[in-house]
């Protein structure tokens, strides 16, 4: 299942900021560890799932736009 097919997941509504503030940063070193080991990978597999493959179109240097 993709993202896209989730639902947005249900956000406790009793924290106080300071308990927002601490999850909103966690999940921002999680985010920097994981672009840093799995940065390249995620976009080829995000690209992937926004356009499947396709045969490219014919490509012809001579040819004006």
């Amino acid at each position: 299942m993709s993202s896209r097919d989730a639902a947005p997941p249900k956000l406790p509504t009793h924290w106080t900021p300071e308990q927002a503030l601490a999850v909103f940063e966690c999940l921002h070193a999680l985010r920097e560890q994981l672009w840093s080991m799995y940065g390249s990978a995620a976009q080829q597999a995000w690209r992937d799932q926004l356009a499947p493959l396709l045969p490219l179109p014919e490509f012809d240097p001579d040819q004006p736009f």
